[in-house]
């Protein structure tokens, strides 16, 4: 699966703004575990490996997830395997026994409001970053992907969004602690 998906830099105005025009889906904590490949290095290759717990009402999930290179350049769109964990902590030691090493744990509040079928907004408050916007849908082929990032894109800018970002939370807190090159 296609996850499209176009971010940008938020403030409270544009928290507002989602909350009075769309649908309240839930609000969830994520921690997110990103891992480093043993022989390949992600950093170079833009790709991603990581495990999410997420805690909502009461509930709890995990998942494993690995992202592929971007493949558009207008936005974060890439190609995307998640699976549910039962123990993310096993999920850890097997991870850890392959040699894949642990980079960082990102925390983050987040929102999700529905927008229209297929088309999903999250407001997330990042530890150590501040505020953004994500908007996704999903495809089957990348024959969608410009039309949709387009879409995206026009109800971001409606949103008062006028500051994108490619980069990924876990390339912003890196570069901002100046450890980027000592992920890999």
């Amino acid at each position: 699966m296609i996850e499209i998906e176009v971010k940008g830099y938020a403030d409270d105005k544009v928290f507002e703004r989602v909350r009075k025009n769309f649908k309240l889906i839930r609000r969830e904590y994520h921690e997110d575990t990103y891992f480093q490949h043993p022989c390949r290095n992600f950093t170079e290759t833009d790709e991603a490996l990581r495990i999410r717990i997420r805690k909502f009402n009461g509930h709890f999930e995990a998942f494993i997830t690995y992202k592929g290179p971007k493949i558009d350049p207008n936005s974060k769109t890439r190609w995307e395997i998640e699976v549910p964990v039962s123990d993310p902590d096993r999920h850890v030691e097997i991870l850890e026994s392959l040699g894949f090493k642990e980079v960082m744990t990102i925390e983050k509040t987040r929102e999700k409001y529905y927008v229209d079928k297929g088309i999903v907004i999250m407001l997330d408050e990042v530890e150590g970053l501040g505020k953004f916007i994500e908007i996704e849908a999903l495809a089957e082929s990348e024959e969608a992907v410009g039309e949709t990032v387009r879409i995206l894109r026009k109800i971001l800018i409606s949103l008062g969004v006028k500051k994108f970002e490619r980069r990924s939370y876990l390339e912003l807190i890196l570069e901002k602690e100046g450890s980027y090159g000592e992920a890999r």
